[in-house]
């Protein structure tokens, strides 16, 4: 009898088992190997908070959130990260990295017992975990399975099946932090596969001041996958110039467009072929062209969709937060847990979701 089963070895998971030292525990993952979404993350060094953290920062925003906030936030892994002896960088505006993620991996190694390799079958109230390497048993059972998103990596639903086979209630999966693909009226994007810039990109109340980039798909970059976790349907605006106005860019009258905007040329050259406007110097431009050229301060589009849970680097939805208690135990099944990606709360990029890991892991121990 154990005294916590976690089921997968995952961030959240592992952040849990290095916690429970004083107990007995087992984790009980389904490949051969422990953390393996840590290793590729952040190019390989691991995005682990930001400077800033705040229930803003992730979707949906609720006082779920901010509570569990209150009890582990950025400052606490932090000071877990300075006392494991590890080192971070602020490598991109109020971003830490690790110079490697195999540094913060090896912190990381389970210590506890670990079942690799194992399918689990069933989870039977008690609690009994059934599985194709043998049954276990203990007091608790800690769900830290992950989302839907990253397949290739051994991602499942076996999470959100626990979840429902014990009637606990799951908000409906989507892809997020993921691209979009785009109407056959943005098929100009696709021609722009690898042009990248900074724009201000803005879905419902939420604006990113972050690269897009253009692909054969559609559009990505950093503010097109923040913006994918706030989009439900409907249409998203990209001012292509972040915050400046054409008439402040195309000031002299004897200079082609082109070379007047602040621009990759091959973006400005299907933009203007887009809107039907040929380049040339700013004085023969008649009234309703420089109108038309407005539309760079203030794109509207509705996406076709996204690229799909295959190319999401999270997932959105899950386990409903008000069917769990402030240390993220089902308040249906006492002793059943859930911690990690498997609960709907998701973070924006900018090591939010490691973030959210920690924290949901610490609300955890502390009842465990």
């Amino acid at each position: 009898m154990y005294d916590v089963i976690i089921l997968g070895a995952g961030a959240s998971g592992l952040f849990l088992a290095d916690m429970l030292k004083n107990k007995k525990t087992l984790i009980i993952e389904h490949s051969n190997t422990y953390g393996a979404k840590i290793k590729i993350s952040g190019g390989g060094k691991c995005n682990i908070t930001n400077k800033k953290v705040s229930a803003e920062n992730y979707y949906p925003k609720s006082e779920f959130v901010k509570k569990a906030l209150e009890k582990a936030d950025n400052r606490s892994l932090l000071e877990w990260i300075k006392k494991k002896k590890l080192k971070v960088k602020e490598l991109k505006k109020n971003q830490y990295f690790f110079d490697s993620s195999e540094v913060f991996l090896k912190v990381l190694r389970p210590k506890c017992k670990v079942v690799y390799n194992a399918e689990i079958l069933e989870v039977k109230k008690g609690f009994e975990v059934v599985t194709d390497k043998g049954v276990f048993k203990a007091k608790n059972v800690v769900v830290a399975l992950g989302g839907a998103s990253f397949k290739k990596l051994g991602a499942s639903l076996k999470g959100y099946e626990i979840a429902e086979i014990f009637g606990i209630k799951i908000n409906p999966l989507r892809p997020a932090l993921v691209g979009f693909t785009v109407q056959p009226s943005q098929a100009w994007f696709k021609k722009l596969s690898g042009v990248s810039f900074l724009a201000d990109v803005k879905v419902s109340s939420k604006k990113f001041r972050q690269n897009i980039l253009f692909s054969h798909r559609g559009i990505t970059g950093p503010a097109i996958l923040n913006a994918s976790l706030y989009w439900e349907r409907g249409k998203i605006n990209i001012d292509f110039l972040a915050g400046r106005k054409i008439e402040n860019l195309l000031k002299n009258p004897n200079r082609q467009i082109i070379t007047q905007l602040p621009l990759p040329k091959a973006f400005v050259k299907e933009f203007l072929e887009h809107i039907d406007i040929k380049d040339r110097p700013v004085k023969q431009l008649k009234k309703e062209e420089m109108e038309k050229l407005k539309v760079l301060e203030n794109y509207e589009f509705a996406p076709a969709g996204t690229f799909g849970f295959e190319r999401a680097e999270v997932t959105k939805g899950g386990v409903a937060t008000d069917e769990l208690n402030e240390f993220m135990e089902s308040k249906k099944v006492p002793g059943l847990y859930f911690i990690g990606e498997v609960i709907d709360v998701t973070g924006e990029l900018g090591g939010y979701n490691f973030q959210w890991a920690f924290t949901s892991a610490y609300c955890a121990f502390l009842s465990l």
